[in-house]
């Protein structure tokens, strides 16, 4: 793939790619089951309830009993898929994660949208920016922030044949739709284009804003070489190695805190092997705020030109 390919077919909510791509592991596989806390609509599951009530459980907004739930299912040999807000999917329930499905090593694949800033307008208690630390410091746990409508339907179908629990992240706005449908592999990094200057390394919706800074650098004579990273753990550490060896300086982008993001799974990887430069892009260290999502990422430095602004300035430290 080549930054010049990379083109956006319309918008679509990486949320509605989760709806689509449950309704259609439930109909692939018996043992699929799904929950959700009062938040059917918000999470696009429509479709698997419609084709599969039987399957289907409402616990209302009982977050905690619904993650119970999906470890005794996980226990009578069923794969339950939990839906509600990122927010309520770690925060509110982290001790049930820990406790009956983390350390017991469960098969349940939790389920989390509306996560970081681009929630919008809800505002600061909603829109958590430090899930993926927490989920990702849980023993066993797979961790996968998917960038589009098509990697998030790959995604939420390629989790049903992981055994293990999984955190799948995703977001509530419409979004470029840019990724080809296809397989989704799991711990595998996606080579978006190859450069020699410095390596941007993205996550989420920030691969696309990623892809568009990439543009803009190359335009201005700057050759980026970037990478998706759907999934955060187990990282793709020697895609990573091989990718900084070869640029000398990276930049890892995020809609998560710069603690405990993949930012920080990045520099922990060159701390032990490699040392290089390394600039974030992410939140620094603080609450969000209510705004539409465009508002939000430009304030908080997220958006297209402080992915480039960040290139700038790695390279001047490269040696």
């Amino acid at each position: 793939m080549k930054l010049q390919d990379i083109k956006s077919t319309g918008k679509k909510s990486t949320r509605d790619g989760f709806g689509a791509g449950l309704a259609e592991v439930g109909r692939k596989n018996d043992k699929v089951v799904a929950l959700c806390a009062d938040l059917v609509g918000s999470l696009k599951m429509q479709e698997f309830i419609k084709d599969s009530p039987e399957r289907f459980f409402q616990v209302g907004i009982a977050e905690a009993n619904m993650m119970g739930m999906a470890a005794g299912l996980a226990t009578a040999g069923k794969i339950p898929y939990t839906g509600t807000f990122a927010n309520f999917s770690t925060g509110r329930v982290y001790d049930q994660i820990r406790q009956s499905i983390a350390y017991s090593d469960k098969n349940v694949k939790i389920c989390a949208s509306h996560a970081g800033l681009t929630l919008g307008e809800d505002g600061a208690t909603h829109q958590i920016l430090e899930d993926i630390g927490m989920m990702k410091m849980l023993p066993g746990m797979t961790v996968i922030n998917p960038c589009d409508y098509n990697q998030t339907k790959a995604a939420t179908i390629a989790v049903a044949d992981h055994h293990g629990p999984v955190y799948l992240r995703f977001g509530r706005p419409g979004w470029p739709v840019f990724m080809p449908e296809g397989d989704f592999e799991i711990g595998k990094a996606i080579m978006l284009n190859e450069g020699t200057d410095v390596t941007v390394i993205a996550t989420g919706h920030l691969v696309w804003k990623a892809v568009e800074a990439a543009k803009q650098l190359e335009a201005e004579g700057i050759s980026v070489e970037l990478i998706n990273i759907h999934t955060i753990k187990p990282l793709d550490e020697a895609a990573v190695l091989k990718s900084v060896k070869k640029t000398g300086a990276v930049v890892t982008c995020e809609e998560h805190n710069i603690y405990g993001g993949l930012g920080e799974s990045v520099a922990g990887l060159l701390a032990r092997q490699h040392p290089t430069p390394q600039e974030f892009v992410g939140t620094m260290d603080t609450f969000g705020e209510s705004g539409t999502a465009a508002q939000l990422l430009e304030k908080y430095g997220l958006d297209t030109k402080d992915v480039a602004e960040k290139v700038k300035a790695v390279l001047k430290r490269k040696g």
